[in-house]
């Protein structure tokens, strides 16, 4: 397991990290990537909402606003912490959590 920290932009909410897939956005990449695991805030590693919300879809029939807390609760967790915990330990990159049915 790996951190990796969080760049951000000076005067503006976007916030970036570097991984094996090149320089990505945290809202939009990392919080859909198999590889995150947590959030540093502070001294503490705080879980990625998604691995509960997954959990939960996928054993039962959870409402469809799980994933909406979970994306609220991700950008609150990632607009206090410092780094992403990713276990992406192989070099991978990238890696969409929720696949297409196709």
């Amino acid at each position: 397991m790996k951190s990796i920290p969080i760049l951000r932009e000076p005067n503006s909410d976007k916030a970036y990290v570097e991984c094996a897939s090149g320089k990505l956005p945290v809202h939009t990449r990392c919080s859909y990537c198999l590889h995150c695991k947590g959030i540093q805030v502070g001294a503490r590693v705080m879980p990625s909402p998604y691995e509960m919300a997954f959990s939960q879809i996928k054993g039962s029939s959870a409402p469809p606003e799980t994933l909406m807390e979970a994306a609220m609760q991700f950008n609150s967790l990632v607009r206090d912490g410092s780094a992403i915990s990713c276990d992406d330990d192989n070099g991978q990159g990238y890696t969409p959590r929720f696949g297409s049915r196709l």
